[in-house]
């Protein structure tokens, strides 16, 4: 991994099919996300393909409501997927001209195949390519380790898995 990049992983026993096909779908992830922040998607799309571009409405605390256009950077069926978030919109004055600017981070996921019919699953964040202002807020991705390892369990729950 880069530096100011973070992956946590976790042997979940589904087959890798099913959990990408959860994945593929920006409406369930509101469900897997461990931040709490992921509210609702704009769509019923299905990721298909590197390009494709999904809308989630979010919020936190600090910056209340906001929108994010995530751009589909790596697609691999059963196997990667990831993006890269822009903001699309938000309320708060103090953070709008933020909008449109990619804060070049990903997110994404690794999937592969373990003995038997599980699935070694990894989330990764990489902020790499971000100003140091927001590598540093997010002290490298160190900030969401816990968030993404709830996110790995609320994945495991909803496919079934261990």
């Amino acid at each position: 991994m880069p530096e100011f990049a973070v992956s946590v992983c976790r042997d979940i026993d589904a087959p890798a099919s099913a959990i990408f096909a959860l994945l593929c779908r920006p409406a369930d992830h509101p469900s897997v996300d461990g931040t709490g922040m992921l509210r609702t998607t704009e769509s019923d799309q299905v990721i298909s393909q590197v390009g494709d571009v999904f809308v989630m409405n979010m919020f936190n605390d600090d910056m209340g409501d906001y929108v994010m256009e995530n751009h589909v950077v790596e697609f691999e069926p059963d196997r990667r997927i990831t993006w890269e978030p822009v903001m699309k919109a938000i309320e708060k004055d103090d953070f709008k001209g933020d909008i449109g600017n990619p804060g070049r981070h990903q997110w994404g996921w690794r999937l592969e195949p373990i003995a038997g019919a599980g699935t070694r699953v990894t989330e990764c964040f990489d902020c790499s390519r971000s100003p140091a202002d927001l590598q540093k807020v997010l002290r490298g991705g160190e900030r969401w380790r816990p968030d993404m390892e709830a996110s790995l369990e609320n994945l495991a729950r909803l496919v079934g898995g261990r």
